[in-house]
């Protein structure tokens, strides 16, 4: 069932009615009429200081001042309640006492105001007696259908229109930037750092106890708000991993998103036996959701900023080819903290090419650096800034360069900087390549820098701030690459064959819970894992020596022996695992020592026997662990890291939230400190990269499939240049989860639906092929919608449209599956679109609104008819209880076709032109 905030009901508004195609959160956003309850002219109180910075900030619309206590406030007249106002303000804005909040909210809903912003603290914070009182207050918000930001909130700033109902001392400028905050002195903090510089803000929203408006709702508006080209935002925790993870996504296909995510969530930590769930921590978890959801995590509000500024300039944000960074420097220690900078933030410096630094040695002193860095000496001229930029600019190696200036007697810094600007300028226009400068000192150089800053040249204080600054621009790169990945729950097997794995798992499920367990037995781990098409060797288990010596020299020499024992999770430390047995005689003396090393060091164990084993020999085969674990925040991750008994110690981990396809879990290999060493080096061959991969490949697919599946340790795998096997694995399992669970609840992504996809014929019998769209389906879309006429064009958008912007493009290929959909009728060969139909979720999260697009050519044979009907499947199977659109009156053909398929006709807020249709699901 999706995410179901206060439905919007009718209220007895007398304000003015705002246009149907305005955001639902347009009255708080962006209101014309504010009434601010507890307004006061008493030294000191909060109800005094927002009321100032409301009539400081010169807000375009009305201001009722509200307080039964005074007759007026700063020479304005005071109305004793909200129901006494003469007309309906858009916003109410609350800074009386808690105790008084809940009748605000009533007399509010009475009086028809849709939003309110709650300043006052004692809710949820203050222990049970708050809680009551948001839940009172949670009560009223549903009857009347408001929305609510706060309570226990620094406010809201929306500077464009003058509205800042808060009570920080700084007020913001306007600007292009959204700041969202849960901590109000965060929020004030970093409003009194920007007030010294030039930076303003679209927004400054400050979250509070969020009882009704969170992260979700407010990105919701500022992906839509055109004021906001990009978002900042400060991260201390979320109740509803699933649907920040939906709402972050959707705002980074559109907007640069910056997170200063702040504390380390700990809970859970020390109920997790597991390798895997133990070398997780949540902050790491943290870190790889917010990669996949396409933003840029930083580590302090200074960094908010930097990472913004370039992220958010789209010259930038669109050239980067790579991360390979090459220094230019007059200064060889500068260039020395800039190179270690760029190792501490993981970006490679570029290899210059020979021709490049025999280039570089025409032109420059014999005793230059001869390396990147590009040490071009102190005495270095204007022209000798210019041609060793200009020459590593040129390099093929090269993806972006750092230019710095130390201050000499020999150089005017401006000098420097007019030098190298237009080479800056072209090279990011033309080469797409970056240039980042750090012109070094204070009052000489501050002609320079205007210089730079008119030239739109990115320019910073320090060394460090250059380098971070780049890489962060780097991290958005790879992590729109991330986000741009539409991986469904399976990618390695077939739909039939993960039917049948999901059958045996849950066969092995059963049994185990009939004998009151939660811990697989290493044989049934094994056979879970082979089901799934895992490189397993499953063995024998042996319950006395004479079987243990049977099935060993049926096997073949040499084997290992492990203990099977549900109480034991690391069968080394106990001296359960015996390697390399080459006989009868040592196999036997192995299990002898098995058992009783078990009854000294665990004797209250069970024991199930001894799993026999061949012992797996590879020439240069690396130990790697794979596994599964359960986040507190995030819910399944995947694991990988450096494996073997040592795993703890060495705490050499990477995380990653399923589902992942080939490149996520690459990606997800290449952060981990092992992975150095899988690739070639001296004599050693590389490993199998692609059996490594689809090992990582298969476990999210075991994540994905089964939400009962706990924790997994796949300890060790072993990675070789000829394939990977797994050669341990322990599996738990979650008694009180669900066996399937189509709506993955387990998990905060939504895989790409891939049982949607269907080969059909029409009526006609032409063939056509159905799926949810795809980001990669962006070209054909914008196509699709090119070839329409200009009447199917306006059928479809209600206006005169000949082309999707970028933008357009982006919202209607990368979509969240678990919130909207859109399925795409295609050509037999996929090359092009020939229908398309999809829907988004309504203001009160319970419904969705449909539209529905075919190709002229495509028309009347049925495309229309077949895809309603998936898509109506869709939203029933999400949960929504009803359906519903707009159709012009002049689309015959449509009103027809909804009709057939049960669709009832309302009365439309412009009757003239349209009908409004709706069809119940539930």
């Amino acid at each position: 069932m999706p995410n179901q905030p206060n439905p919007a009901k009718p209220t007895n508004s007398a304000a003015s009615p705002r246009s149907a195609t305005a955001h639902y959160l347009a009255p708080l956003f962006t209101p014309r009429s504010v009434a601010l309850v507890g307004a006061s002219s008493r030294e000191g109180s909060l109800g005094r200081f927002v009321f100032e910075n409301m009539l400081a900030a010169g807000f375009s619309g009305e201001l009722y001042p509200v307080n039964p206590k005074y007759k007026s406030v700063f020479d304005r007249p005071v109305f004793a309640s909200v129901t006494d106002l003469p007309t309906v303000p858009d916003l109410v804005v609350i800074v009386s006492p808690a105790h008084s909040v809940v009748d605000v909210i009533h007399d509010a809903g009475v009086k028809g105001v849709p939003a309110a912003l709650v300043l006052s603290a004692g809710f949820a914070e203050m222990g049970k007696e708050g809680k009551i009182r948001a839940g009172l207050v949670a009560a009223e918000l549903a009857r009347y259908g408001m929305r609510m930001l706060g309570p226990n909130c620094v406010g809201l700033m929306r500077p464009g229109i003058g509205l800042n109902a808060t009570f920080a001392n700084a007020a913001a400028k306007p600007g292009a930037m959204a700041l969202v905050s849960q901590s109000g002195a965060v929020c004030t903090a970093i409003l009194d750092w920007a007030a010294t510089t030039e930076i303003g803000f679209s927004s400054v929203i400050s979250l509070g106890g969020a009882l009704d408006l969170d992260f979700g709702d407010v990105l919701d508006f500022l992906v839509h708000d055109s004021e906001t080209k990009s978002i900042l935002m400060y991260i201390e925790g979320v109740r509803d991993a699933r649907r920040l993870m939906s709402a972050l996504r959707a705002a980074a296909r559109v907007k640069p998103v910056v997170v200063l995510k702040a504390g380390h969530n700990q809970s859970g930590k020390a109920a997790v036996l597991s390798h895997t769930g133990a070398l997780a921590g949540s902050d790491k978890v943290w870190g790889s959701a917010l990669a996949r959801a396409g933003v840029v995590r930083v580590q302090s509000s200074i960094q908010l900023f930097a990472a913004a500024r370039v992220c958010s300039d789209p010259r930038f944000a669109r050239s980067l080819g790579g991360d390979r960074l090459a220094i230019v420097t007059n200064g060889g220690g500068p260039g020395v903290v800039a190179a270690d900078c760029a190792d501490d933030n993981h970006l490679p410096l570029a290899t210059l090419e020979a021709t490049t630094i025999e280039k570089l040695s025409e032109v420059l002193p014999v005793h230059w650096s001869h390396a990147n860095p590009v040490d071009i000496i102190g005495d270095a001229t204007a022209e000798r800034f210019s041609e060793s930029l200009a020459i590593v600019l040129a390099d093929k190696n090269v993806d972006a360069v750092l230019a710095m200036y130390c201050p000499t007697a020999m150089t005017r810094g401006e000098d420097a900087a007019d030098a190298i600007i237009p080479l800056a300028v072209d090279a990011l226009a033309e080469m797409k390549k970056p240039v980042f400068t750090a012109w070094l000192g204070g009052a000489s150089i501050v002609t320079a820098r205007k210089h730079f800053a008119d030239a739109g040249v990115a320019n910073f204080l320090t060394p460090e701030s250059a380098v971070e600054a780049f890489s962060h621009l780097a991290k958005f790169r790879k992590h729109q690459t991330m986000l741009l990945q539409s991986v469904p729950a399976s990618v390695s097997m077939t739909l039939a064959d993960l039917e049948k794995a999901i059958a045996t798992a849950q066969e092995i499920r059963q049994m185990v819970l009939s004998e009151n367990r939660t811990l697989l037995r290493e044989a049934e781990a094994k056979a879970l894992l082979a089901a799934f098409q895992l490189p397993v060797m499953i063995g024998e288990l042996a319950t006395s020596r004479a079987a243990a010596e049977a099935s060993a020299k049926k096997m073949g020499f040499p084997v290992v022996l492990k203990i099977d024992s549900p109480d034991i999770t690391h069968k080394s430390d106990v001296g359960g695992v015996h390697l390399n047995l080459v006989n009868t005689r040592q196999v036997g003396e192995a299990f002898d020592a098995i058992m009783a090393a078990i009854c000294d060091v665990a004797p209250q164990a069970k024991v199930n026997g001894v799993n026999v084993q061949p012992m797996l020999k590879f020439n240069h085969a690396r130990e790697v662990l794979v596994g599964i674990s359960r986040d507190a925040t995030f819910g399944s991750i995947i694991s990988f890291g450096t494996g073997g008994v040592a795993v703890e110690v060495v705490a050499d981990t990477a995380v990653a939230l399923p589902p992942l396809n080939d490149v996520l879990a690459k990606a997800l290999i290449d952060k981990t400190g092992v992975a150095k060493i899988l690739g070639a080096y001296r004599s050693i061959p590389a490993v199998d990269e692609a059996a490594l991969i689809d090992v990582v490949v298969r476990v999210s697919t075991i994540a994905c499939a089964l939400p009962w599946l706990l924790e997994m340790d796949l300890n060790p795998v072993l990675t070789h240049p000829s394939g990977a096997v797994i050669a341990d694995a322990r599996i738990v399992i979650d008694a009180n989860a669900p066996m399937t669970d189509s709506r993955y609840r387990h998990m905060a992504i939504f895989p790409y639906p891939i049982e949607l996809q269907q080969s059909l014929k029409l009526r006609d019998g032409s063939p056509i092929h159905v799926r949810a769209i795809r980001p990669d389906d962006a070209n054909r879309e914008r196509a699709f919608v090119a070839a329409m006429s200009d009447t199917s064009r306006y059928y479809r958008f209600f206006h005169s449209l000949t082309s999707l912007s970028d933008e357009m493009i982006a919202r209607f290929t990368q979509l969240d599956y678990s919130r909207e959909m859109a399925l795409i009728a295609l050509t037999s060969d996929e090359s092009e679109i020939v229908g398309v139909s999809r829907y988004h979720p309504n203001a009160n999260g319970v419904s969705v609104e449909f539209a529905i697009a075919i190709a002229d050519q495509w028309q009347q044979k049925g495309v229309g008819r077949l895809l309603m009907d998936k898509l109506i499947h869709c939203a029933r199977d999400a949960g929504f209880v009803s359906i519903e659109g707009s159709v012009l009156q002049a689309n015959v053909g449509m009103l027809k076709l909804v009709a057939a398929l049960g669709f009832q006709a309302e009365q439309s807020p412009d009757a003239r032109n349209a009908t409004r249709v709706v069809l119940a699901l539930q």
